[in-house]
């Protein structure tokens, strides 16, 4: 049993209690963080450690793997070459990932190396240069619905930048043009509205402005 102090948080000792997988491995990767001497948060639904505020790392699991996810992990040196990139568009988060508790006891002491990076990192100051919106590329699909409904373009502007690189990520990653243009005119609607592709849509989510699955139950 994981043994309390003061910097535990309560959201996190109840997500614990509840996970139905990875859970020896949550307990054994959030001693370790917390042997850093990070601040436990809950954010985005999973256990969330941070320096002065600064988001450090965050555990989280999938159905293969649970992972560390570094929140600046670009940055790291990764002497271990152990991080991962969970995708291609992923610019600045770096997972190390566990199928075992095992993995996670012999790798506690690099784990603590990567963390304690991290958090340098942070005092630092140092930033992820990231691609700006202008240089993804918009799909002609999308460009097609600006030249025919030109508020839409006029609305899809007026996006946060994060908001309108992951409309684009989306509608890009559909392989076939048909794909593309059923994702354009399905979100549409919701961009009109000025709501980003994971925005809540329905007014019930307790994580507003993001979506936390409540429309399932309407």
């Amino acid at each position: 049993m994981t043994k309390k102090n003061k910097r535990m948080n309560s959201k996190v000792d109840e997500y614990l209690s509840k996970a139905k997988d990875w859970k020896e491995e949550y307990e054994k990767l959030r001693n370790i963080v917390l042997d850093c001497e990070l601040t436990e948060e809950f954010k985005w639904m999973h256990p969330c450690y941070t320096f002065e505020n600064k988001n450090i790392v965050l555990i989280h699991g999938f159905k293969e793997y649970c992972a560390l996810l570094f929140h600046k992990g670009a940055l790291l040196q990764d002497a271990q070459g152990i991080l991962v990139q969970q995708t291609e568009n992923v610019q600045s988060g770096r997972q190390i990932r566990f199928t075992n508790v095992r993995e996670i006891v012999e790798m506690e002491p690099i784990l603590k190396t990567y963390i304690y990076e991290a958090v340098e990192i942070e005092k630092a100051g140092l930033e992820v240069n990231l691609k700006k919106t202008s240089e993804f590329i918009i799909p002609e699909e999308l460009q097609n619905k600006f030249d025919e409904i030109p508020a839409l373009k006029t609305a899809f502007e007026a996006l946060t930048p994060g908001r309108q690189r992951a409309y684009i990520l989306y509608f890009s990653k559909a392989k076939q043009s048909k794909t593309r243009e059923s994702r354009v005119e399905k979100y549409t609607p919701q961009i009109l509205n000025g709501k980003g592709l994971n925005d809540c849509t329905c007014g019930l989510s307790q994580k507003q402005p993001n979506c936390d699955g409540s429309h399932k139950y309407i």
